[in-house]
Formats: C-alpha cells, sequence, structure tokens
C-alpha cells in the first residue's frame, strides 16, 4: 500500500497493486500495518456498504461531531464515484477547501477522511458501491451535514447533480460566522 498525501492535512490516498492472473484478481483492502502512519491508534469499529444506482447522484456532505467524529476509509468495490472531502477544522490552513478523487476498483485507491472532514460523492456510473470503514460507531445525535451546492464551498461536482436524499437537501448553507470544529 502506497499512502499519498494531499494538501488538505489528514486526507489521503492508499493505493494498492492488485494482482491478477488469468483467473482472476487479488487486492488488500485494509492492512493495519500497512495502514499505521494514518490509523495510529484508532479501530475500525463498523463497516459499512452503499450502493447508488443514479448517475449524477449525490450522497452527502456528512460529518459526525465530536466526541463521536469519525475517520472513514472509503473504495469503490462496483462502478465509478467522484468522492470528496471538505475540512471542517477549525483554525486549519485549509478550512472549507475540499478534495476530490475518483474511485474506480480499477484504480484500487482508497481515500482516507479524518475527523473534523466532511464527506460525500457523486456517482459517475450506474449502480456504483462503496465499502467505508469507520474509526467510530455511527452516532444519530451528533451527525452533521453541508450542501453540495455551498457558496463557501464552491464544490465544482463533475456532473449535474440528479438525485439527492431529503435529509441531504434540507442541510442548510453554511452561516458566513462558521469557524467550523473542534476535534
Amino acid at each position: 500500500m502506497n499512502i499519498h498525501s494531499t494538501a488538505l492535512r489528514g486526507v489521503a490516498i492508499v493505493a494498492t497493486q492488485p494482482f491478477a492472473d488469468r483467473r482472476g484478481a487479488f487486492s488488500r483492502f485494509f492492512c493495519k500495518d500497512e495502514l499505521a502512519a494514518i490509523i495510529g491508534n484508532r479501530d475500525i469499529v463498523q463497516i459499512n456498504h452503499s450502493c447508488t444506482s443514479m448517475v449524477g447522484a449525490v450522497r452527502g456532505l456528512h460529518y459526525q461531531l465530536p466526541p463521536h467524529a469519525e475517520m472513514k476509509l472509503v473504495r469503490c468495490i462496483r462502478g465509478r464515484v467522484w468522492d470528496v472531502a471538505v475540512d471542517l477544522r477549525a483554525g486549519s490552513p485549509t478550512f472549507l477547501h475540499w478534495h476530490a478523487e475518483e474511485l474506480t476498483p480499477d484504480n484500487a485507491r482508497m481515500l482516507v477522511i479524518p475527523e473534523g472532514c466532511a464527506h460525500g460523492f457523486q456517482v459517475l456510473e450506474a449502480e456504483s458501491e462503496l465499502l467505508y470503514l469507520h474509526t467510530a460507531y455511527y452516532t444519530p445525535a451528533a451527525e452533521g451535514g453541508l450542501r453540495h451546492d455551498d457558496p463557501r464551498l464552491g464544490i465544482a461536482w463533475p456532473l449535474p447533480v440528479a438525485d439527492l436524499s431529503a435529509r441531504d437537501r434540507h442541510h442548510p448553507p453554511l452561516n458566513a460566522d462558521y469557524s467550523g470544529m473542534t476535534v
């Protein structure tokens, strides 16, 4: 596994090398030893799977508030998505900046989204599936979200947004005085 930093502190891309032969392919999805520099003393406590049917659909941007903030490791296992992390950490030099990566099974990349960052994605291919590894349990009372089209973020989604959940449609825009979260 090769770890590549991004402009957002703690947001990283993990590239793996699939092994393929005439029978098929093998790829390591997670290795705590190889990811120790990222994971630290955290444990993966929950693994989730999502499938999104419609091209252009956006899910997110979601996060959990402290003390339930979580690191997410996200990998596409079918289809193709444009995966986004947004820095919400108070005092961060990249506060409200975002980073996006195209994730596919073929490119074998995983996006690491640390505590204090929101996460969302847009589906680029029908029936796309993601696998999420989480370092904290889902806590409904701690969930938060951002509008996909918040002008303070200026995310340039690659496709017109075709589908949003009711929850994601109703996230309020960030106030001008929003200063982030402390994690």
